[in-house]
């Protein structure tokens, strides 16, 4: 059996027998797709969740890079650049490195959806992402509220390019992800967590105008359920917007997939045990995909997105 069909087999065991008696019936190592499977298949909501295709395409790095360091990522026919930036920190300039891992995925595609959902640039933070996250979730406090801090610090320095290939190229360039908002208040003294954010965060225009031009709409069940696997979603996302747009199979070498996903891994040795596992997690959290892995790479069959392409875009913005 190819390893990508193992994904179909999941999905089949947990809408057959359900989740408890699934996980019985595998091996200890694939329960957590049986429960990535069971999360998206139980998921009543349906609720939307929004990337822009430049993300679906390219990636940020997984791992910490030195502050003063840029990162340049090319993808299928498009190439992000990413360069550290600095802000006023109590009166002092301080250098930030490029926002990494999957807490800083998860902020982006937080911001993308509430643009998204209300059409407007300025996003009212308040509570909201707080109570996303819970949704999602990641639970508040330690590791995880100061990952979440130096990440949004982060996203917030950073200036980013996306340049895109082809003689209809629409490449373009934004200062930054956001203008202004995404720091943290200080506490209060009632430790309330909507108390911790600014009141709201201002998109660039142009990264705006161009998420609203290009939004790959994604199903939230899915990124919660991978949320923790920052290579999962840079595949989930990638899938989302390459399977839909394929008119027939199309196989990628090994080559390619590294140059893609491998950051990090400089010896494809050690690269495929970890995007053969990042990519199980995906696959189990998009039901309709179709993808075989063997010995020359991996090969794309065209397949439903996500979300229903019946769906009008009006109402791409319910959550």
């Amino acid at each position: 059996m190819k390893e990508g069909a193992n994904s179909g087999r999941v999905h089949q065991l947990v809408l057959v027998h359900g989740r408890k008696r699934a996980r019985e019936m595998v091996p200890e190592k694939q329960r957590s797709l049986i429960d990535i499977a069971a999360g998206v298949l139980e998921d009543e909501k349906q609720t939307i969740g929004i990337s822009y295709t430049g993300f679906c395409l390219t990636s940020l790095p997984h791992k910490r890079l030195p502050d003063d360091q840029a990162w340049t990522k090319t993808g299928h026919r498009v190439t992000l650049m990413v360069e550290p930036g600095r802000m006023m920190v109590r009166k002092k300039t301080q250098l930030y490195g490029v926002p990494y891992g999957a807490r800083a995925r998860m902020i982006l595609l937080f911001l993308q959806g509430q643009a998204i959902r209300t059409g407007n640039r300025e996003i009212e933070l308040g509570r909201s992402l707080s109570a996303w996250m819970s949704r999602m979730g990641i639970v508040w406090g330690g590791e995880t509220a100061r990952a979440i801090r130096d990440q949004a610090a982060r996203i917030s320095a950073c200036s980013l390019k996306f340049f895109w290939e082809g003689d209809d190229a629409d490449g373009w360039s934004a200062g930054r992800i956001v203008n202004s908002g995404l720091r943290f208040n200080d506490i209060a003294a009632d430790g309330m967590q909507g108390t911790l954010w600014e009141d709201r965060v201002v998109l660039d225009e142009v990264f705006f105008r161009a998420l609203q031009d290009h939004p790959v709409p994604l199903q939230e069940a899915a990124i919660r359920e991978l949320r923790d696997r920052s290579m999962s979603l840079d595949i989930y996302v990638w899938l989302a917007w390459r399977l839909q747009h394929l008119s027939k199979n199309t196989p990628i070498s090994w080559s390619a997939v590294h140059q893609q996903f491998g950051s990090g891994y400089a010896r494809m040795f050690h690269f495929k045990p970890g995007f053969n596992e990042s990519l199980a997690a995906a696959l189990a959290a998009y039901p309709d995909a179709r993808v075989d892995v063997d010995e020359g790479g991996i090969v794309l069959h065209p397949s439903r997105p996500p979300v229903s392409p019946r769906i009008p875009r009006g109402l791409l913005a319910i959550g």
